[in-house]
This record gives structure tokens, sequence and C-alpha cells, in this order.
């Protein structure tokens, strides 16, 4: 959840919330609205988050990471083999 990476991320800092919303510009309420996940922060404010503690936006999101492949020009034959080898490293232990 978002409030809890704020939070967390903040403590490793060192940082009050009050050092946090000077660094931001809001005040120390909205972060603590934040943490409280009683507001979710605004896309300027997770994009400067995300500056500050050097972390994704996908991570303050708790957006999971994947890739797209495209298979343009590839045959029915190849996308089953690309399939194929997809699924076997995922089953892999």
């Amino acid at each position: 959840m978002i409030a809890d990476k704020i939070k967390l991320l903040r403590e490793q800092k060192g940082m009050t919330q009050a050092a946090l919303a000077r660094e931001l510009g809001v005040t120390r309420s909205g972060v603590n609205a934040w943490e409280m996940g009683i507001t979710v922060p605004s896309t300027q404010y997770i994009v400067e988050l995300s500056n500050l503690f050097n972390v994704s936006a996908d991570y303050l999101l708790d957006i999971k990471c994947s890739k797209t492949v495209s298979v343009e020009g590839l045959s029915d034959r190849e996308v089953s083999a690309v399939m194929s080898l997809i699924e076997c490293f995922r089953n892999r232990t």
C-alpha cells in the first residue's frame, strides 16, 4: 500500500513528516494523511516522492513489473514456440 511505503521510505531516510512536507512544499498534515491512507498523493507528488527516495513510481504504486513481447511478423508456429518457451521459464524450479 502506498501509505506504508511512503512512511517506510521516509523513516529509512531519517526524515520527519515535517521535513518531508517542507521538501515537497506540502503541509505536515498532508504527509500524515498520505501515511494514514486517508488521501493519496497526486501524480505530481508520486513523481517527486519517487525521485526523492530513488524508487520507481511503480514501486510506490505497487505495480508489478511486466513486459510485452511483440510477435508481429511471426508465424503461428513461431508464436507457439515463443509461448512454450515463456511457459518453460515460468515453470522452472
